[in-house]
């Protein structure tokens, strides 16, 4: 984590001109990019040496006030500043780590999932392993995936994962780059805050060997969290969508979250959602038209 700090304060401050911040330039020929040390500690008010030991990971310990003033300096946003703060004081890991932990879904969660028949929804970890998805979930995002998948730890999808690793996902998203980033920038938090998660970091490792995209992304520490926004699909079966998606946070369940999908009322995208919901839906044999007119002879033939 020590490292973690030095990487992204360096990230920062080759970020930042001396003009930026209201600085003159010294005439004299710059070695670095960005702010020098000695900059930073002057926009910030504290010692070269103090800060230099903190970007080295060397401070024995560092105070609100000091932290606050560099994420001023260095014009963080809440969440960069956030992330200073779990870099510079990560939680005492244990001499004796417990294994990780293998992540369910609860039975009420599940039973919610079902229940929204309509809103494509899943519920994932702070890793975004897939816990569960409900039909339409699936059908949305992973119709090339086993329905069972996240039933399984050996076979849970994982969105970041998929985002970088499966093709098929990958080109789901009608703007790629700007979902790996944001994915990339909300790994980045959730790994400051969870240092000693060995499961997080056997993730970043596999990503970052499989793939030179993420690992890129990662070296530049971007960092950010997502709670809703608009996801631009195209999806194999019924074209471009646009559609709202809110990350909600169960209760009682350690870092798990539900996202739900939905698409502007009387739009394309909610015309286009209804119709993968019912050439999806599930259909029995020689049995009468439902209120959508699929029957099983309807259904497009191949691999869903």
């Amino acid at each position: 984590m020590l490292t973690e700090l030095g990487d992204f304060l360096k990230s920062r401050r080759a970020a930042l001109r001396p003009e930026d911040v209201g600085l003159t330039p010294h005439p004299a020929r710059r070695r670095v990019s960005g702010l020098r040390r000695e900059e930073l500690a002057l926009l910030a008010n504290v010692s070269i040496t103090h800060y230099t030991r903190l970007e080295q990971g060397r401070a024995a310990s560092v105070s609100d006030s000091l932290l606050e003033a560099i994420a001023r300096a260095l014009r963080l946003t809440e969440d960069e500043t956030a992330h200073l703060k779990d870099l510079a004081r990560p939680a005492a890991a244990s001499s004796r780590p417990a294994p990780p932990r293998v992540e369910h879904a609860s039975a009420s969660a599940r039973q919610l999932l079902a229940a929204m028949t309509d809103v494509p929804a899943l519920i994932l970890d702070r890793r975004n392993d897939v816990l569960a998805w409900n039909r339409l979930g699936h059908a949305l995002l992973a119709a090339h995936l086993a329905p069972g998948s996240p039933d399984t730890p050996s076979t849970r999808p994982n969105m970041t994962r998929m985002l970088f690793l499966d093709e098929q996902y990958r080109r789901l998203y009608a703007n790629w780059h700007d979902q790996a980033v944001l994915a990339v920038a909300s790994l980045r938090l959730v790994a400051g805050r969870h240092p000693d998660d060995r499961a997080l970091a056997e993730l970043v490792g596999q990503l970052s060997m499989n793939s030179d995209e993420f690992a890129s992304l990662w070296a530049r520490h971007p960092v950010r969290t997502c709670t809703s926004g608009v996801k631009h699909l195209h999806h194999p079966l019924v074209g471009a969508m646009a559609l709202s998606f809110e990350n909600l946070v169960i209760p009682g369940a350690a870092d798990q979250h539900l996202i739900a999908y939905t698409a502007e009322p009387g739009s394309p995208s909610e015309a286009a959602l209804r119709l993968l919901a019912s050439v999806t839906a599930p259909v029995t044999l020689d049995a009468p038209a439902g209120r959508h007119g699929v029957t099983a002879h309807s259904l497009p033939s191949g691999p869903r």
